[in-house]
């Protein structure tokens, strides 16, 4: 069995919420790990205006902290970083993978949808976080299912099995990570949506920034009809975001 991390490895303050987290996973077994996104970088917090321009620092609210960075709390942990060898990345937005500059050797897993988006110069992406040019796999549709979602198994140096789900919306090619640890699995939805209020109460103020920040806003909503759904009826399954800090602290508490 794996030792699964959770990291906080961003803050955001924003109108919606003052503590916005950015939570990343750490599945560590004894020769290898691997990294669900990756937060922000070293590199980001070393030359922000460079890696993501003040524009966007100020739009998104961005407080850098070294401390933060998912290679910083690896190396707290006694771990060494050098052996997380693939970083499992749900969409390229900057804040999901800033820090992948600080594996440099890590080999890049993402859906194929998104990495196309990617390409065609969608203005959301920076380039800044894929400069070093890592080893990229991208997943494209299958036949295989998980729990009624289409599941797309990725090959790491793990014995943990790890599914990129699709969960377009927020981005065309938006994923989450099914995560099996023994017996048990873990739904990661990245930023299918932002906060969990989202799917009880449509008139949160986060519902709004959640629509402006969508690349598809039907599919979203169709998207998160279907998580609302799968928490309904798999209770025995933990459901998280990325962004959610009431989330973050339920699992490291």
């Amino acid at each position: 069995m794996s030792n699964i991390h959770h990291l906080n490895c961003v803050k955001i303050v924003s109108p919606v919420n003052e503590n916005v987290s950015g939570h990343c996973i750490l599945i560590e077994e004894p020769h290898a790990m691997v990294l669900l996104d990756t937060g922000i970088g070293l590199q980001d917090i070393q030359n922000p205006e460079e890696r993501i321009g003040q524009q966007l620092i100020d739009i998104v609210g961005y407080h850098f902290d070294t401390e933060m960075t998912a290679i910083r709390q690896i190396e707290k942990m006694g771990l060494d970083p050098k052996k997380v060898t693939d970083c499992v990345i749900t969409h390229l937005d900057n804040d999901h993978t800033g820090g992948l500059s600080d594996f440099p050797k890590a080999v890049v897993h993402l859906g194929q949808e998104e990495y196309e988006n990617y390409k065609t110069g969608n203005p959301r992406y920076l380039q800044q976080p894929l400069a070093h040019n890592p080893e990229i796999r991208t997943y494209s549709e299958t036949s295989e299912n998980w729990f009624g979602f289409e599941a797309r198994k990725v090959t790491t140096q793990l014995e943990t099995e790890i599914y990129l789900i699709p969960l377009p919306g927020h981005t065309l090619g938006h994923c989450g990570v099914a995560i099996q640890n023994g017996d048990n699995w873990l739904f990661y939805i990245g930023d299918a949506y932002y906060l969990r209020i989202e799917l009880t109460d449509v008139n949160h103020p986060v519902n709004e920034l959640a629509r402006m920040r969508a690349d598809d806003d039907e599919l979203r909503m169709q998207t998160v009809a279907r998580i609302r759904e799968f928490i309904a009826t798999h209770l025995e399954i933990p459901v998280f975001s990325y962004h959610d800090i009431e989330e973050f602290n339920r699992f490291i508490s």
